[in-house]
């Protein structure tokens, strides 16, 4: 059973929260403020934080700023009134993996939650499977041991190739994809982008599982195509 960490200084909240989660099968644990919330991270361990900004003594931010920095990469979502742009930068720069502004829908807190477990099995585990297909970061190696299929990407290859199919709901302009996988230093032009995912493409032809999707205009998004 998921266990899941709740903070928010409104009591309210905390038990509509534990109420709503634990009715989804959900192991809940709340805390009033920051430094409460602490103090229960560091004595258990937790699959994900729902937290609110606004709170006593150390805020929502600086609650995942803290837990980052001690090298914890615990799922964490903030759910606050605050809806400036600058808040939500402030957020993801330390770490957040998803903002929702209140009022929120709990269904929709539910979907989201269920894609970051996704995402946090997939960093732990280092594979990807999709249908018969499986992605396997350690090898750098994509397969299909049904139909006796296996291919090998460069580490550059595979590792653009796993964070497109890593987030299949999002589209990566070519910046973003030049920025992490070339670096804010290197020299050289967007177009590689564009020629390393031409590459891709052509080497994963054989697995209908799996696709690069060009999204006009935007950048490029990771098609999963699982058999039903």
């Amino acid at each position: 059973m998921l266990n899941i960490l709740v903070v928010d200084d409104e009591k309210y909240i905390r038990e509509l929260f534990k109420i709503r989660l634990e009715a989804y099968g959900y192991t809940v644990t709340v805390a009033s403020d920051g430094e409460e919330a602490l103090d229960i991270f560091y004595s258990k361990k937790f699959d994900m934080i729902i937290i609110d900004i606004m709170m006593p003594k150390l805020n929502g931010i600086e609650f995942i700023n803290q837990i980052r920095k001690d090298g914890y990469n615990t799922p964490a979502i903030i759910v606050s009134a605050r809806d400036q742009l600058e808040t939500k930068k402030e957020s993801f720069l330390v770490g957040v993996d998803d903002y929702m502004v209140k009022p929120i829908e709990f269904d929709e807190l539910i979907l989201r939650m269920n894609s970051l477990f996704r995402r946090a099995k997939i960093a732990t585990d280092k594979k990807i499977v999709i249908g018969d297909v499986t992605l396997d970061y350690e090898t750098l190696s994509i397969t299909n041991e049904k139909e006796n299929k296996k291919i090998n990407l460069t580490k550059k290859e595979f590792s653009i190739l796993f964070k497109l199919l890593s987030y299949p709901e999002k589209t990566f302009t070519k910046g973003q994809l030049y920025d992490e996988f070339w670096g804010y230093d290197s020299y050289g032009d967007l177009e590689g982008v564009k020629v390393y995912i031409s590459k891709i493409r052509s080497q994963i032809e054989i697995f209908p599982e799996i696709d690069i999707a060009t999204i006009r205009g935007i950048g490029y998004r990771g098609i999963k195509n699982e058999k039903k």
